[in-house]
Order: C-alpha cells, then structure tokens, then sequence
C-alpha cells in the first residue's frame, strides 16, 4: 500500500498542531502535506499539492470549510481521483446529524482520540477498498467522485453549519449604478449573473452591468425555479438555456438565448441537466 497523503484546513493553530499530532500517532504511515489556516488557501494548497484527503475545518476566514470543498471538487482534474473530504465542526449535535444523514465524514472539537481512531479506520477502509476494486481491474474512481459529489450537494443546499435565518425577500429589479445614474434592471431580463473580482456581472440580452454586491448575497433572493447556481461563481437563468451538452469530464456546456458566449456548470451542478 502507497503512502496516504493528507492536509488539514483550521485557524486556530493550537487545535491544528492537536489533530496533526493525534494523526500521526493514529496514523504513521500518513503523509502530512500541508497546515493552513483560511478557506481560501485551503482549496487553492489542495489543487496544488493533490492531497488524497482533506480535514476541513467548517467555520474559516475567506470562505468556509464547505465553500473550499466546493472549489476542490469543481476545480480538481477530472483525470484524477477526487480527495477524501473530513469535515471539521464545533457547532451543535444538530448540524452533527445533518452531517451524518449525509454519510459525510466529521469530526467534532474538540477532537477526541476514539472519533478520530473510527475515523482513520474509515478512510483506511475506503482506500483498501479502492486498491482492491484497481487490483481487480475495476475503476472505482468515478463511482467514488459521484458519491462525493452527492455527498457535497446535500451539504451545501443544507448549510448545516450555519444557523437558520427569515428567508430574504425576492428581489425584483437588479440597481446598477454608473457614475451618478443608477439603472434599474429587471430581473426578468437578465440571463445570468457571473461573479468577478469584487463585483457580480449582470448580464441580458443586450449589455452588461456590475454591482458591488456579492453573489452570495445575491442568491437567496433570487426564485431557484427561475434561476440556477451552475458553479460556485455562476447563476443562470433557467429559461434563457438553450442547450446543454455534456462534455467526458462531466462538465456541462451551456448556450444562451440571446447571447453568443458558452458558459459552464462544473460537474457539483452536473445533475441538474437530465433529459425529461
């Protein structure tokens, strides 16, 4: 068996260096990559060093432990094997059970020695069986990235780690502002909204806006039978979509009514496109 690579996402450096030395008691033959302690260097450490699991703290600066599993899953190479996700909480039993409905792996803070036991043996048990399925000339890769995926959807529409909050009111019109003139666009014009730096592009048929607010912010109050989150930075108008083709990564190509460019939902928001 090849050695097992790992990296742990978690900004308080006290509990970090605590689950590092817990695994390498646990589990010796496991190959730390990588301590860092925001979402947003989470993801981007994973892409780069391609660890085979991640232990992702929930609550980080930047973005959240289930925004950087997001970003992995979307951004890692469809060639290779999607990491192993462990999800890192301290919230209460409810968020717990929610993970655990969705066969999600978990670990609550603190983290004691016996959870943390169960859960190596779990991860030890999945790579044994994917070393199985590859010696018998199976590829248990796709079925395992499908899991994930499932797995990560259910997570993020559930947002179990945060508290629950009156849903926002609909919006209605999209304000643009230019300079001093401030254009009222009608959400029932625009095709999609695509993030951008620190701004959000409004696009219709005819032209395109920015606004300051974040699309984060944005997608509570838009209606999710009119508009869908295809990836992480991207939302769509339902009925402005042509067609979507789906390409051998898993990844859907999308072509709008009324505008020539080709957008793409990531292989997370893949399942949405089904023929009826």
């Amino acid at each position: 068996m090849t050695a097992f690579t790992a990296l742990i996402a978690e900004d308080e450096p006290l509990l970090a260096q605590h689950l590092a030395a817990q695994l390498a008691s646990l589990w010796p033959e496991l190959a730390l990559l990588a301590i860092v302690d925001n979402g947003l260097d989470a993801a981007a450490q994973t892409l780069a060093l391609r660890p085979q699991v991640c232990f992702l703290d929930i609550r980080m600066p930047g973005q959240s432990g289930l925004e950087a599993a997001q970003a992995i899953v979307e951004d890692w190479p469809a060639d290779q094997p999607l990491p192993l996700l462990v999800f890192v909480t301290a919230y209460d039993q409810y968020a717990l059970q929610a993970f655990e409905a969705q066969a999600a792996d978990y670990l609550l803070k603190p983290v004691t020695e016996a959870r943390l036991a169960a859960c190596v043996r779990r991860l030890r048990g999945r790579r044994l069986a994917a070393e199985t399925a590859l010696a018998h000339a199976q590829d248990p890769a796709q079925d395992a990235a499908q899991a994930l995926l499932a797995q990560l959807r259910a997570l993020l529409s559930t947002q179990a780690d945060r508290p629950a909050s009156p849903p926002p009111a609909r919006l209605s019109v999209v304000q643009a502002s230019i300079g001093n003139l401030v254009h009222m666009v009608p959400l029932d014009q625009v095709l999609y909204l695509e993030a951008a730096d620190k701004y959000v592009r409004v696009l219709t048929a005819e032209r395109e806006y920015l606004i300051r607010t974040a699309l984060r912010d944005l997608l509570p109050q838009l209606d999710p039978q009119q508009f869908w989150q295809v990836h992480r930075g991207l939302v769509v108008r339902v009925s402005a979509i042509a067609t979507a083709q789906r390409d051998d990564s898993g990844k859907v190509h999308l072509k709008l009514h009324g505008r020539a460019e080709r957008l793409t939902a990531s292989r997370l928001y893949a399942h949405l496109f089904k023929g009826m």
